[in-house]
């Protein structure tokens, strides 16, 4: 049986009986004499042999005065021995006796008169030694005016946890007078659940007798201070032992800590806050993606943040042909919205890609025109109807329990973009102004990773606008020829490259093929790939040698600042089936010859443009009824992860399917060669010879 089971009794025994010595009447070693009527010892304790040092033998039978007090003052013993048994009213006192070495020793005496069943008188004397009685109540006078008045609180339990004293600051920690705790048991005080902790703690402390400080904190509130400021106790738990070893019990000392942990609380809120600052600037602003972005500022910010956020952005800040308005209505289009679980309150927002107007009085069009952020921290139905669009909107977050909501503008240099929403239901604590701080911040942040999408966003569609009008719609229908065409854009980024591809034709039928590369991207790579398309038709026009062509475009492109271009120019006779091609820095072209494995075609590389001073090389080869001519820019093959032999070997490989029509062959290669995230753009021009 372990010591927190309590000591064992018999069965004849009440609960709580010890037939264990008492430790402090051991301590105190308790001597007891017996004299009859006449002053001699008859009853002689080894406690008394250890207090006065006569054993037994010697100090029965004799006179005790005579044994054990000075001469000086045996009157005086006399004297109280005889009052004591002529009024039986007992005596008591600090007394000098004379201890067999012949030193005096100090004893505190008490004396009382016995009466036996025969009618006989007797005196009992118990004594101890006075020095460590006075130790021992100076020791209980002091613990218990420190336990009396002490702040902190300090509860005895006895083995079963029952209460056995419980002191005035504990008294008023818990609401209850000390007397209502005696003989109670812990839990039958402490109800709560929480407190099974300190019950668990209380027993191990028992059995092991390994005490536990400062190990248990409860948060909660006190009788002692019934406003809403929440405190915390510490709990600290101490095994009780006599001096043989017998448990007693377990001492428990509650501390109010509750400045220490709300400062805990508040640095560990604080290094949150950090933290979710350091996470967004880490997770807001990956791509240069308008609804992206939205989304990445609504992902950091739930859960840690708020159970339900939304990013909405002006429209006019999206659509420049839509003008801002400062009176009336303000329009916005949702880009995101997340809730860390599922609950009405997403019925009563816009779904990303929605455009919605709120009028002049709701909180959103206040906080997006004063450029100012909102806190309601406590919500009622009345702030309800101004942070909801309509009506139903208002119900839908009263049903959900949002009872918490703060608003921050997304601005960005100077300009106001839109608002970040936040609101709480399931999470129980209001918005503070620390919160609104940090949500001010993300929202600065990513305000300024949304505008710089949407400037570059604004610049793509410029640049893909120009390079579209600077490119055929679809390639001609030429003699002796059959074309397909494809453009991508770079998928990776919002700039586009300078890739582009021409079908020109040239007098007795005959037909250029064109695809080029200038390096580079944005409206200026855009620009120059129109300049050397213009200027290669009218080359063309002038039926040159394909090398002379290149010639004549190395020379314009030299006097471009800081740009160079990669092309392959080939010309087909559909009468002679002769096709004579140059490039000038260009992957080779892939010719696929019907019953035969397409191959890289080995061409003189030649210089790109705007090199200067190398000379072109014309090659010529024949081209029979269904041979394929495949002329394509870098985008489609290279990759960071893969070498550029092996990506054109598995080009060749896609293009040995002959059957295929010319429109599933450049589907197909944009397919299986394309990745989400390549960062260039690609040109791709298929000829088929036919009769």
């Amino acid at each position: 049986m372990s010591a927190a089971d309590g000591p064992p009794t018999g069965p004849d025994e009440p609960e709580g009986v010890s037939p264990e010595p008492s430790g402090l009447l051991d301590l105190l070693g308790v001597a007891a004499v017996l004299l009859d009527s006449e002053g001699r010892i008859v009853l002689w304790s080894p406690q008394a042999e250890d207090l006065y040092g006569y054993p037994a033998e010697e100090a029965l039978g004799q006179y005790a005065a005579q044994l054990l007090v000075n001469e000086e003052h045996w009157d005086l013993v006399l004297k109280e021995f005889t009052e004591v048994m002529e009024t039986g009213k007992s005596w008591g006192g600090a007394f000098p006796v004379r201890h067999k070495d012949g030193t005096a020793r100090l004893v505190e005496l008490r004396n009382m008169r016995l009466l036996d069943d025969r009618g006989d008188f007797y005196a009992l004397g118990l004594g101890t030694d006075s020095p460590t009685l006075r130790e021992v109540e100076r020791d209980v006078a002091l613990s218990t005016r420190l336990i009396a008045q002490s702040p902190i609180g300090v509860a005895i339990l006895d083995t079963g946890l029952r209460y056995v004293s419980v002191n005035p600051a504990l008294e008023r920690m818990h609401g209850i007078p000390a007397k209502d705790h005696l003989g109670r048991h812990y839990r039958e005080i402490m109800t709560a659940a929480k407190f099974e902790v300190p019950e668990a703690a209380m027993r191990e402390v028992l059995a092991t007798g390994v005490p536990m400080v400062d190990r248990a904190t409860i948060v909660g509130r006190s009788p002692a201070d019934p406003g809403p400021r929440e405190h915390a106790w510490s709990i600290s738990l101490y095994r009780l032992d006599d001096p043989q070893g017998r448990v007693l019990g377990v001492a428990e000392l509650v501390a109010d800590v509750t400045d220490r942990h709300h400062a805990a609380t508040e640095a560990a809120e604080a290094r949150r806050r950090l933290a979710l600052i350091a996470d967004g600037s880490a997770r807001i602003g990956t791509t240069l993606e308008v609804d992206q972005t939205a989304r990445e500022l609504a992902e950091v910010t739930v859960p840690e943040l708020a159970d339900v956020v939304t990013v909405d952005v002006l429209d006019s800040v999206l659509d420049e042909h839509r003008p801002a308005t400062r009176d009336g209505p303000a329009v916005y289009r949702a880009l995101a919205v997340k809730a860390a679980y599922p609950t009405e309150a997403v019925r009563a927002v816009d779904p990303p890609g929605q455009i919605a107007a709120f009028d002049a009085d709701r909180l959103a069009t206040q906080c997006v025109r004063t450029g100012r952020p909102i806190l309601i921290s406590r919500a009622d139905d009345t702030d309800l109807a101004r942070i909801a669009r309509d009506d139903r909107a208002a119900a839908l977050l009263a049903r959900a329990g949002v009872h918490s909501y703060m608003l921050a503008p997304l601005t960005a240099r100077g300009h106001i973009l839109g608002f970040l929403g936040l609101s709480r239901a399931r999470n129980p604590q209001p918005f503070d102004e620390d919160d609104l701080a940090l949500a001010a911040e993300l929202a600065s942040r990513a305000a300024v990773c949304i505008e710089n999408a949407r400037s570059h966003q604004s610049m793509r569609t410029a640049a893909v606008t120009l390079q579209r009008s600077l490119l055929p719609d679809h390639p001609p229908h030429r003699p002796g020829l059959q074309l397909a065409s494809r453009y991508r854009p770079a998928l990776a980024t919002y700039e586009i490259g300078g890739d582009w591809y021409d079908v020109l034709p040239l007098d007795g039928d005959k037909t250029a093929l064109v695809v080029g590369d200038v390096m580079g991207s944005g409206i200026d790579a855009a620009a120059t790939m129109g300049r050397l398309r213009t200027a290669t038709s009218a080359f063309a026009d002038l039926d040159l040698d394909p090398a002379q062509v290149l010639q004549h475009l190395d020379r314009i492109t030299s006097g471009l600042e800081h740009y160079i271009a990669t092309c392959v120019y080939a010309t087909y006779d559909p009468h002679r089936a002769e096709c004579h091609i140059a490039t000038a820095g260009h992957l080779p072209p892939v010719l696929v010859r019907s019953g035969r494995r397409p191959e890289l075609l080995d061409l003189p590389t030649g210089t790109p443009l705007g090199v200067g001073g190398v000379p072109f090389e014309t090659t010529t080869l024949g081209l029979a009824p269904g041979d394929q001519l495949v002329l394509y820019t870098d985008g489609l093959v290279e990759t960071r992860d893969h070498a550029i032999d092996e990506r054109l070997e598995t080009l060749c490989q896609l293009l040995d399917a002959p059957d295929r029509t010319l429109e599933e062959t450049c589907d197909r290669l944009l397919r299986e060669l394309r990745r989400p995230d390549d960062p260039d753009d690609v040109a791709l021009l298929i000829a088929r010879a036919q009769p």
